[in-house]
Formats: C-alpha cells, sequence, structure tokens
C-alpha cells in the first residue's frame, strides 16, 4: 500500500479524527496512487494514522476512512460498516415511515456515499473516486442486505466535479422504479419522482421539522415557501390548518404535490399552489396585503461555501423580513438554512437583522435540526448542515 507523508504539524486533523485532508497538508507521495485508491496516511515521523482514499487534484486530498492499523479496507469492512450504517435507522422504519436516509456520507464513515430508502427503491448518489471505485461492491452488499426492487444512481451532484468526475444518473440494479414511487412518512402519503426530482428525490431530513411545525397550524392560514412536493404542506392540513398556500418556481415539484393531495384525501379547496419566484411571489402578496398565521421559509441552499456566506447573508435577510412583513401578529415563522457554511449563531444572527430591518420583535420558541438518520459526528462537525428556528413575530 502506497504511503502518504503529512508536514510536520499537519496531523492533528487525522489525529481527532476528522475525516478531511487538504492538499497542502502533504508533504510526499511514496509513489502514484490512482485517484480514489486507499492509502496509508503517516505523520512526518512515519507514524500510521489512518487509512483513506487520496485524490490528486481534489482540494480535499485525502478521505479519512479507518484509523485502526490492524484493519483492511476491503468488501468486509464495507460490509460492516454498510451494516451498522441500516442498522441505526430500523427504529424510524415502521408502519407509518418507510422512508429514510439509510446512509450518510462521512457521519457514517462512509464519505461520498449517500443512500437513501424509497419504499423498496433505494437512491444512490456516489460523490468521491474513492466510492466510485468500489461502487459494485457496495451495490452488492445493498442488494444482500436489503433486497429492494431497483437501485437508481442519482450521481448527478455537483460535488463530484471536485474530484474530475462527469455527473450519473440511471439504473443501477433491479428494475426501473416508477415514474412515482408511493411512499409513506408520519402517516402521510407522498408520490417521489427519484429520476426527475431534486436532490435524491425527496427531502427526509425535514421528517420531524414537518411534524413540529404543524402541531402550530390547526385552524391557521399558512404559507409554505419552497414548498417541492408538499412536505410541510401536508403535514399542515393533516393537523387542521384552514388553508395552506404552496410556492415553488418548479412545474414539477407543484403538479408532485397536487398528486400528494388526491393521495391523502385533502379537500383541494384547502390549498392554493402558485408556480413563481419565491422572492417576487413575497412582494406580490405583500402588495396585495396578505397576511399569514404561519409561514414556512425553506429555501435552497444560498451558501455553497465560505465565499458564498456574504451575499447568502444579504438573500437569507431580505427574505425573512419579507416573511416577517406577511405575519399577523404574534405570527409563527419556520425558517430554515441548509447551507452548512452558516452555522447556527450566524444564522441567528441574520436573523435578527431582518427583523430590525421589518422593525419587528422576535422570539425563539425552537431550534430545528437535522434528524438522527442524518447524524452529526463530533469529529466532522461539517456534516451539521441543516439548521431553522421557530419563531413568534410580534
Amino acid at each position: 500500500m502506497i504511503d502518504i507523508i503529512l508536514k510536520k504539524g499537519k496531523e492533528k486533523a487525522a489525529v481527532l479524527r476528522h475525516p478531511w485532508i487538504f492538499s497542502g497538508a502533504i508533504e510526499k507521495v511514496n509513489g502514484a496512487p490512482a485517484n480514489g485508491e486507499v492509502v496509508k496516511v503517516c505523520s512526518a515521523a512515519k507514524e500510521f494514522l489512518a487509512y483513506g482514499y487520496y485524490h490528486s487534484t481534489s482540494r480535499i486530498a485525502l478521505r479519512l476512512l479507518e484509523w485502526n492499523e490492524d484493519r483492511t479496507v476491503d468488501k468486509n469492512w464495507y460490509q460492516e460498516k454498510l451494516k451498522t450504517a441500516i442498522a441505526s435507522r430500523e427504529r424510524i422504519l415502521n408502519a407509518d415511515t418507510n422512508t429514510c436516509r439509510l446512509v450518510f456520507s462521512e457521519a457514517d464513515f462512509l464519505p461520498g456515499l449517500i443512500v437513501d430508502k424509497y419504499a423498496d427503491f433505494l437512491s444512490l448518489q456516489i460523490l468521491s473516486a474513492g466510492m466510485e471505485a468500489i461502487k459494485a461492491d457496495i451495490i452488492d452488499i445493498l442488494i444482500t442486505a436489503l433486497n429492494p426492487k431497483g437501485i437508481f444512481d442519482k450521481s448527478d451532484a455537483s460535488a463530484r466535479k471536485h474530484e474530475n468526475m462527469e455527473g450519473e444518473q440511471g439504473l443501477l440494479w433491479g428494475e426501473n422504479p416508477p415514474e412515482f414511487i408511493e411512499v409513506l412518512e408520519s402517516g402521510i402519503i407522498y408520490h417521489i419522482n427519484i429520476a426527475d426530482g431534486q436532490k435524491s428525490g425527496f427531502y427526509c431530513d425535514q421528517r420531524d421539522n414537518r411534524q413540529i411545525l404543524s402541531a402550530y397550524s390547526k385552524g391557521k392560514n399558512v404559507l409554505d415557501c419552497f414548498s417541492y412536493s408538499g412536505g410541510f404542506t401536508l403535514n399542515c392540513l393533516q393537523q387542521g390548518a384552514a388553508n395552506v398556500i404552496s410556492v415553488d418556481s418548479s412545474a414539477l415539484a407543484l403538479e408532485t404535490l397536487a398528486h400528494n393531495l388526491k393521495l391523502n384525501g385533502f379537500k383541494e379547496t384547502l390549498q392554493t399552489s402558485i408556480q413563481s419566484d419565491v422572492n417576487k411571489q413575497l412582494r406580490i402578496l405583500k402588495e396585495e396585503g396578505k397576511k399569514f398565521d404561519v409561514i414556512v421559509l425553506d429555501p435552497p441552499k444560498y451558501a455553497p461555501s465560505k465565499s458564498a456566506l456574504d451575499r447568502a447573508a444579504r438573500a437569507y435577510k431580505d427574505l425573512n423580513r419579507l416573511g416577517m412583513l406577511l405575519l399577523e401578529s404574534r405570527g409563527i415563522l419556520a425558517t430554515f438554512s441548509c447551507s452548512g457554511a452558516v452555522d447556527m449563531e450566524t444564522f441567528k444572527q441574520i436573523i435578527a437583522w431582518a427583523a430590525l430591518d421589518a422593525g419587528k420583535e422576535v422570539q425563539i420558541l425552537k431550534q430545528f435540526n437535522q434528524p438522527e438518520d442524518h447524524p452529526v459526528r463530533l469529529s466532522f462537525p461539517e456534516g451539521e448542515y441543516l439548521k431553522g428556528l421557530l419563531l413568534r413575530v410580534l
């Protein structure tokens, strides 16, 4: 196995079991490992630190896997990690929920691998060259462990570009998923389009937060912004919301939402869909003098990196300012950020600026987090990407 020697003083991340080593920390590569090959990572004193994937051109040159020198990173090793990840989700899957994230990349010691379960189908994302190199083994292990009807590749994320890999999408094994897969989450039926849907097909990371927010919606007028296929909309209707307006720029998302309304037997008169840019629509609603009791703001990732933080902060502030202006007195605002570069304290500060600009006093009722199928390793705080605030706007 090829050795990678780190510069003196650059071993701290590996010692603390952080899974990333940046290219600038490498002193010497003893050989010519292929991108994605498993290598031995050593300190400047030639002491073993970890095994990990190597990539010659990625800024993250090493993605660490195993810190026990006596372990061999082979198919049995991957099988053990996958079985552990799957077993840890058994509590989530029950008669009311048959969809969740089974594997969450670095959080499950499998950097660059994401696996989502949608009823009897699996959606797979491979975002690192190391995982790409052993894709066949991963598929074989998943077939044996889960016996799915089909496994679909959704490795079209921009993250693959960092490792010089093209996006890939298509059937990997078994049956092609139907246009709409019917799944259950918290007793609500959803139609999910894996092939054409966003990300892996569904945002299961908001499962707990949908239920928390919906408890405030009984008898209320709700505005669900960036509604996608209706997660918050459907939960609010289930809890007895008087009316829900759902806004999204995607026609496919709103078409799927319409399917989901019918599947659950909700009265169509209680919900209205608007295909529009959310910021534009919020301004229109303000001009029309509309007011709401509950507003959900769940935008896409505004800050893909720290370099985009300033621009993202302005976008989050303006979005939340508009939302606050549309709320009735003592109205409820559920606001989210899925940008890993925006930590919770920064997000709170942005919301405080928005409140100041809107001339509102705001109370924090609860902090939202990602659910247990999206765990955060203490040694990898970057895995905590989803955060949100449940606010009362006075």
